[in-house]
């Protein structure tokens, strides 16, 4: 088996490589593909060295499966080639996510999905995929019909240069120096920022589309009705959601516990809290703090997951496992 991965300099392409060799995925050849300034670079792979090689359309020929870490723009002017070469394109960006014939996928809430694909899988939002890992066991007591989620999301969801942005302007602070943003709109430095992404025309972001979106699309329920609002904190990695949600009938916070406790991929925490610093670098989704919401007539769970891991590569490669299991 031949695997590639499209951007793999990139913080969310490292930790993809570096889930492959985790989960001991067997293959006879890892194609590394990034930019041509990247070209060149070894990095190590199962106790080898891997050179990185420049991406072109021809970088595809010869793989069983490419693990897309780029830009939306970049997986849709190379995913014809590597459908073309016969690859299988599990793509960490948005742009197919919503496309009908392309399964979108948590493998703990609905695998059975990427089984049914043409050539291209994605991987949902880092946000949705947390989220969902924690409410989707309490869909399955009763379905999801309304959702108010606001969600707290780590520098790490802007990629290396988000995180370095942050330490950059804690070190300008410190040292009497100015601030001065390029990443993010505002500093993120002891700072919220209540908002993500570009305008959709209403006053709610791409960022907070996603959730409902994507989230009716994972769960087959297209009648959920969602609102969220997302706000980038000053926390370098492992994204927090407050989510509330009422169901076709009232479910207890015992039955939601009890589904919870059950559910591959999710750690009910029952002293205590979920934090982004416990959830940080793993692959559990952290869910707790579970009570009645009398505003929404049905329950409030407040989860974390680390979003570079479960929110994007492992997520990608689990996707990958499901499909040679299968």
């Amino acid at each position: 088996m031949k695997i590639g991965i499209l951007g793999a300099t990139g913080a969310v392409g490292q930790q993809m490589r570096q889930c492959l060799e985790e989960r001991n995925i067997n293959c006879d050849e890892l194609r590394l593909l990034a930019s041509a300034r990247s070209a060149g670079k070894t990095v190590p792979f199962m106790g080898r060295e891997v050179t990185i090689q420049e991406t072109t359309p021809e970088s595809f020929e010869g793989l069983d499966y490419v693990l897309g870490a780029v830009e939306a723009d970049v997986a849709k002017e190379m995913a014809p080639h590597i459908t073309k070469a016969g690859a299988v394109f599990i793509d960490n960006s948005s742009a197919f996510r919503l496309e009908a014939d392309v399964p979108l996928v948590v493998p703990e809430i609905n695998g059975e999905d990427a089984l049914h694909h043409h050539g291209i899988i994605s991987n949902p939002n880092c946000s949705t995929i947390i989220t969902l890992m924690a409410i989707a066991p309490i869909h399955r007591v009763s379905k999801i019909t309304h959702l108010v989620a606001s969600t707290y999301q780590a520098v790490s969801g802007a990629g290396v240069n988000g995180m370095k942005e942050l330490g950059d302007e804690v070190e300008a602070i410190r040292t009497g120096k100015p601030v001065e943003p390029k990443v993010f709109p505002a500093q993120i430095a002891y700072n919220c920022i209540p908002w993500i992404g570009s305008d959709t025309g209403n006053g709610v972001t791409t960022e907070e589309a996603k959730l409902g979106n994507e989230g009716r699309k994972i769960l087959h329920n297209p009648d959920m009705k969602v609102s969220c609002t997302c706000v980038r904190v000053p926390v370098y990695r492992s994204h927090s959601i407050s989510a509330s949600l009422s169901c076709e009938r009232k479910v207890s916070i015992a039955e939601a516990e009890e589904a919870i406790r059950k559910a591959d991929g999710v750690k009910l925490v029952e002293e205590g809290y979920p934090m982004p610093l416990d959830t940080s670098d793993q692959d559990i989704v952290f869910a707790g703090r579970i009570r009645n919401d009398e505003a929404i007539g049905g329950l409030t769970v407040w989860c974390c997951g680390d979003q570079i891991r479960k929110g994007a590569a492992t997520n990608a490669v689990e996707i990958l496992e499901y499909l040679l299991s299968h």
